[in-house]
């Protein structure tokens, strides 16, 4: 118990308090007085169609004070890559300012040339102020081609007594520089700021991020798109549940009433002796079911969380630290399912499953990251984890996610309870007839996914457009809808071609159900390359390998997660079967 209690204490400390996501002033530091300085940080710039190639503030050569100073983040901020800085903008509470000088810049050819290619790859920058988010572009290229820099910004500013509601920037297209030319030039940067009250509340001062997005445009969701996906996989999964259910009708009246005459079993029942055989490789075996069962209990956290409120818009800091600490703490659980798996078995290399359990998910994501960091550091970006970041992890996966595991493998372990299997397994299995090619596995992965994957492809734009773009997602309690029918759709097809599996006599099952399950993975994967190349506008080596990298994890954890899915319905399908009927 000490140790564990040091593990959560490790935790809590590398982590940080988070409030919805972004470490927020406390509740005094939310009120201002008359002419009191409102905080106003510089977080990143980048190309507005690669979100993950994301640079800090002052790499471009904007006025920058001459005492730099960097603010606190906690670790999901840093994960999302969030570097935020002091700037010369005084900004007061209730004080309007016509034109304000910020600061005078000689731009030499060189600096010129960074502009340049800035504006000509649409470069925003985002900047906080009062912890509220704003954007703003850096310049643009009008339609005679030449390259403008915007020199002046605006902000306007809401208020409601003595506390900021909301602001907006924009910049002034008749307030910009022609740096077409890439010669010495010097440019003057000013601002002006413009306050008005609002009757909307401090509370509610972030339901505006829920409405608009980064240009703003509103996110509208195609409710009747989505309700006809689901209506139309509802009546799929009818139809075949109804002939499922009449043939099974059927095989239980055949095989509870058979002629003495012809006592030859067929079908499914014929092969009740080794339907329970375990499979190869148990060890893997056992080490999937488990790393899947995590993640499922891990989605179903996240999506607690989300319609509880505690995830805001443009706050994906707590996002990435809600999954960080949930999947160490939740690692017992993989620990646990998977050692009990591999007892029931038969398996003895116990030190093997733990390691292979624990690393199932994490090693292949950990090779990812080790690339794309590497490729981070080698852009300069701000996605590249600092060296320090990088420790704290290691830490938490060291001291609470393996020992977790291993706690759990232990419990697993030590639970006594057998295999239950209605009938008894041959010694020696029977020989699988020869199957047609469209009975073999891909064949049957094509089909099983292909169904769960229609139920959620609507939604996967949506999704797509807010983790690798600049929308917002909010409507968490439709997505959970969706997350559920993806579940029943992917345990009712998996149960499904498991029956006809069965019935053609072959009684390898096992891994059939999981890869039938977890198909879903590789079409969302294939979605991901359309999505890149026909609706996004992503180019250049560092976006490309934090799409395909990053998405391919979740994919493989979908793979993961949605097999145990497949698995553990087709063994309560084929335990119920053989159940119903006698078997010898």
């Amino acid at each position: 118990m000490p140790v564990l209690l040091f593990c959560f204490l490790v935790l809590f400390c590398a982590v940080g308090v988070e409030s919805g996501g972004r470490t927020l002033l406390g509740a005094r530091d939310h009120r201002y007085k008359d002419g009191d300085h409102v905080p106003l940080f510089a977080n990143k710039v980048g190309p507005f169609h690669n979100p993950s190639e994301t640079y800090q503030y002052y790499d471009m050569p904007f006025c920058a004070p001459t005492d730099v100073k960097h603010k606190s983040e906690d670790l999901g901020e840093v994960l999302e890559g969030d570097r935020m800085v002091t700037t010369l903008y005084n900004v007061t509470f209730k004080t309007n300012k016509t034109s304000e000088r910020l600061c005078s810049v000689k731009l030499n050819p060189k600096a010129i040339s960074k502009f340049k290619t800035a504006v000509e790859q649409d470069y925003y920058f985002q900047m906080f102020f009062d912890d509220l988010p704003l954007w703003g572009f850096i310049g643009k290229i009008p339609e005679e081609k030449r390259y403008l820099l915007f020199t002046h910004v605006h902000f306007d500013v809401k208020y409601n007594e003595d506390r900021v509601i909301e602001i907006s920037v924009s910049t002034d297209p008749n307030q910009a520089v022609d740096i077409t030319t890439e010669k010495d030039l010097e440019v003057e940067f000013t601002y002006s700021t413009k306050w008005e009250s609002t009757e909307t509340a401090f509370e509610h001062r972030m339901e505006k991020y829920q409405k608009y997005s980064f240009l703003p445009q509103h996110l509208e969701i195609h409710w009747f798109s989505i309700i006809n996906s689901c209506v139309t996989v509802l009546l799929l999964t009818g139809f075949l549940a109804t002939i499922l259910m009449r043939v099974l009708k059927n095989d239980f009246i055949k095989y509870t009433n058979e002629d003495e005459e012809d006592p030859e079993e067929t079908g499914w029942k014929y092969i009740h002796g080794d339907v329970f055989r375990f499979p190869p490789y148990p060890n893997i075996f056992s080490a999937v079911i488990g790393s899947g069962t995590q993640l499922l209990v891990l989605v179903f956290f996240i999506f607690g969380l989300s319609l509880v409120g505690v995830f805001y818009p443009y706050n994906r800091g707590a996002l990435n630290t809600a999954c960080l600490v949930i999947y160490a703490l939740t690692a017992g659980i993989s620990g646990y399912v998977s050692a009990h798996l591999y007892r029931q078995m038969g398996g003895e290399s116990w030190v093997r499953n733990l390691l292979l359990t624990g690393s199932l998910f994490s090693g292949p994501l950990f090779l990812v990251f080790c690339f794309n960091n590497t490729v981070a550091i080698a852009y300069r970006s701000t996605a590249a984890l600092p060296f320090g970041t990088i420790v704290i992890i290691a830490i938490i996966w060291a001291l609470v996610t393996f020992p977790l595991t291993v706690l759990g493998g232990i419990a697993g372990k030590n639970n006594k309870s057998e295999f239950y299997a209605p009938c008894r397994t041959n010694k020696y299995p029977r020989e699988i007839p020869a199957l047609p090619w469209y009975r073999n596995t891909i064949p049957q992965m094509c089909m099983a996914g292909f169904l769960p994957f229609s139920a959620i492809y609507i939604e996967l734009y949506y999704i797509f457009a807010s983790v690798w773009g600049h929308k917002i997602y909010t409507i968490y309690s439709i997505l959970f809808i969706v997350f559920i029918i993806l579940i029943i759709v992917t345990a009712f097809i998996t149960v499904a071609l498991t029956y006809f599996q069965l019935a053609i006599e072959d009684h390898d099952w096992w891994w059939r159900s999981v890869f039938c399950g977890g198909s879903t993975g590789f079409f969302i994967y294939g979605y991901c390359y359309y999505y890149y190349y026909v609706r996004s506008d992503m180019t250049g080596l560092m976006q490309t390998s934090f799409f395909f990298g990053y998405m391919g994890c979740v994919c493989y954890g979908f793979f993961l997660m949605l097999g145990s899915v497949g698995y553990r319905a087709s063994l309560v399908f084929v335990r119920h079967i053989y159940r119903a009927i006698k078997c010898e």
